[in-house]
């Protein structure tokens, strides 16, 4: 129903935030639709402008842009609880899902009938991804300079072995160069522009006062970012006393913090470096499972990203992190890591 004016408590938010954490499939243009569909045309809890303005922002973030989406929209309307709660629930049915089929994968990924629906899955998912790598350069490389850092890129990966971030690193610097010898080729038209000026109606509308909650402080931003990296230390510190630095638990926390941060322009740019890490450096699971993995990530809801659960579950089964009396205890831990 359209918003009537009167606020949304944090119980509904809940409830709406649950149901898109299930039934968010069709990968980030797919969740985005969604959320756009229910929270400007029909709930009228945000207008388009202040929708789509905060979207521009999320794309040029790391991480999967519709979850950083939710997370913004719910921290707005309820402040860190709401935020905690829309972030949270939008990964979460992905994650135990993941976790249940990871373990349906390990435990009878032998028997025929599975093993067939796995097969018939990998060519469609190969076509996904190649069409998602199409999609994505068919927009972005528009010039014979992009498509010579894109070559680059891929012979640095695929043939001499380059690690991913110093692939990073050498395409933005070529980025940074072509922009100033080149910079008509590096202005692109905004990714998404409002249609209309905005739901009148709308509980965050396109001159609603900023919220006291939103204003900026620098207490705040400091507050905010010594917790961040505070909890992210307790998690690590934990693991290097407990099990040494050099166990697959800590490899696993240090890596996935290294993804978390390259994750531009969605999963599919950083699937290369999980795969590269996963696959060929740690051995956590083979080219065939990681794979299978995919074509898991992609059947189900939530963002793609996910599928390193997926990653964390196979490696924590296939080294025993926990000791082979605790397998299925391990491969937990390893994929909430």
């Amino acid at each position: 129903m359209p918003h009537s004016g009167e606020a949304v408590s944090l119980k509904q938010a809940f409830w709406y935030w649950l149901k898109l954490g299930f039934i968010s499939f069709g990968g980030p243009a797919g969740q985005i639709s969604m959320m756009h569909q229910e929270l400007v045309d029909k709930r009228r809890w945000i207008s388009e402008r202040r929708f789509l303005h905060a979207l521009n922002y999320c794309m040029v973030l790391p991480g999967p842009e519709a979850q950083q989406l939710a997370t913004y929209i719910g921290w707005l309307m309820h402040g860190v609880r709401g935020g905690i709660v829309a972030g949270g629930l939008f990964v979460l049915p992905s994650l135990l899902l993941l976790m249940l089929l990871s373990w349906i994968y390990l435990s009878f990924g032998h028997l025929p009938l599975v093993a067939g629906i796995l097969y018939g899955i990998k060519p469609a998912v190969t076509a996904i991804v190649l069409l998602a790598a199409w999609r994505i350069g068919s927009r972005v490389l528009k010039h014979w300079f992009l498509w010579g850092i894109a070559a680059l890129s891929f012979l640095a990966i695929a043939v001499f072995d380059v690690p991913f971030p110093a692939i990073l690193l050498g395409a933005a610097l070529l980025g940074w160069i072509g922009m100033r010898w080149l910079p008509h080729i590096f202005q692109a038209a905004p990714a998404h522009t409002a249609k209309s000026d905005g739901v009148v109606d709308a509980l965050i509308g396109d001159h609603s006062p900023v919220p006291e909650h939103a204003r900026f402080s620098r207490r705040r931003l400091m507050l905010t970012v010594m917790v961040g990296v505070g909890l992210w230390w307790l998690v690590m510190g934990a693991l290097w006393t407990t099990v040494g630095p050099k166990h697959d638990l800590s490899l696993m926390g240090w890596f996935f913090t290294k993804a978390a941060l390259l994750t531009f322009g969605g999963a599919y740019a950083v699937l290369p470096y999980v795969v590269q890490g996963g696959v060929e450096n740690y051995g956590w699971l083979s080219a065939t499972q990681m794979m299978d993995g995919l074509a898991l990530g992609e059947t189900t809801p939530g963002p793609l990203i996910m599928v390193v659960a997926y990653v964390g579950f196979v490696g924590g089964w296939t080294k025993a992190v926990l000791g082979p009396d605790a397998l299925v205890l391990g491969a937990m831990l390893a994929a909430s890591i």
